[in-house]
Formats: C-alpha cells, sequence, structure tokens
C-alpha cells in the first residue's frame, strides 16, 4: 500500500504579500537599528523639512513636530504608489539639547567644536519622537527621553575627534555608536534613542498598530 501522503492543496488565502514597512528615514543608524529587530523596510523615503526649531518650541515638542512632519511627508509619497500603498510608515526624530537650547546638526567642524565644548563636563537631553501610521492612516507616537553626561574633553581629545569626521550631520555633533562612546560618563534612558530610534518604543508602536513585529524571530509572529 502506497503511504505516501499526497501533498496539501495550496490554500490561496494564506498566500499574501509579505507586510511592508515604509522607513521615512535616509538614516543608517535608524536602518540598522531596525534590522537588529529583524524588521528589514520596503522603502526609505525621507523628507527634507526645515527643522528651524519655532519661537517658543521647547526641544520635545521640535522633535515631536518634526518626527510627525517626517510621517506626513512619506505617507503622502508612499499613498501615491501601488506597491506601498498598504504599507505601514515609521518616522522618527532625534533633538539634543541642553536645557532649552536646541544643538544642531553638525555641518561645520566649528558647529561640532561648539557643540562638544557645550556638552563637555556637563549633562544634557535626548529627545527622540518616533510616530507610526498604519495602512488605515491610524497614528500612533512616543517621544523619549535620556539623560547623558558626557566626561570633561581635553583639546587632544576634542581635536581628533573633529579629525574623524564621525561628527558630520550628528545632532549636538557626535554619536555615540562610535568614537564618541568614550566620552559618556553616564547614560540614564534607551541607549537606541539616543543613536537614533528607541527600539522597544518602535515596536511597541508597530505591534499595536498591527504589524507583525515578530515575524521573522523563528516563528514567534
Amino acid at each position: 500500500m502506497d503511504t505516501t501522503t499526497a501533498p496539501r492543496p495550496l490554500d490561496e488565502t494564506s498566500v499574501r504579500p509579505r507586510p511592508g514597512l515604509v522607513l521615512a528615514s535616509a538614516s543608517p543608524r535608524r536602518l540598522a537599528l531596525l534590522q537588529q529587530i529583524g524588521i528589514e523596510p520596503r522603502a526609505l523615503l525621507p523628507a527634507d523639512l526645515d527643522e528651524t526649531p519655532r519661537k517658543g518650541e521647547s526641544p520635545r515638542e521640535l522633535a515631536r513636530r518634526l518626527a510627525r512632519e517626517k510621517l506626513a511627508a512619506s505617507a503622502e509619497a508612499a499613498r501615491g504608489r501601488d506597491d506601498l500603498r498598504d504599507s505601514w510608515l515609521l518616522a522618527a526624530d532625534t533633538v539634543v539639547a541642553v536645557g532649552r537650547r536646541v544643538l544642531p546638526k553638525a555641518a561645520t567642524p566649528d558647529e561640532a567644536a561648539d557643540c562638544l565644548r557645550l556638552l563637555s563636563g556637563r549633562q544634557h537631553r535626548v529627545y527622540t519622537a518616533v510616530c507610526v501610521l498604519s495602512p488605515r492612516d491610524e497614528r500612533r507616537e512616543r517621544v523619549v527621553e535620556a539623560r547623558v553626561r558626557f566626561k570633561r574633553l581635553s583639546g587632544r581629545e576634542l581635536q581628533g575627534y573633529l579629525a574623524s569626521r564621525e561628527w558630520e550631520g550628528k545632532a549636538g555633533g557626535y554619536a555615540i555608536q562610535g568614537l564618541a562612546g568614550a566620552f559618556v560618563v553616564k547614560l540614564v534612558g534607551s541607549y537606541s534613542a539616543v543613536v537614533g530610534l528607541p527600539l522597544y518604543e518602535a515596536m511597541t508602536l508597530l505591534d499595536g498598530a498591527g504589524f507583525p513585529v515578530r515575524e521573522t524571530w523563528g516563528g514567534l509572529a
């Protein structure tokens, strides 16, 4: 008797396109963080915005507003494309501040040096806002605050870091995941938020919006 089991007929209802996520950022750091938790965005749709703080706007509210604006711009582009129309979207923005003073994303050595001298030997705050939009256009968001204290930087350390050019385009003129990690005396809060995307909050928001964040976790979805 032939005991070979016949293949089961394909259930067409179970064959669905893999859920897609659009990252509203060109940041390699945010992409790497998403990949760390098993999420590979279907597309990157960064938004080119004026990030100048408004009069009286707090660092926290600036981060929230910019994340919302990035999300809206990315959503407008994604909803106009057949391959991305039903995707989830994620946007984030990171602001480094000393008190209410917002530090720029350093574009020149002088700008970076000014930031680092201000941060030297003192505590500052990092605010990262995360916004998620579902395919039904339901938005969820969170602002995460971390406190970072730098050691007092010597002139040699300052010049060495400026020569590395690691500061280019970084909020506050430094990247904690790089050489500047050696400057950090104390960190209270989420390390990944300081890098650019708080993973716990991002995963929670995506999960709440219906995105299967654990799909690639060995069958745990």
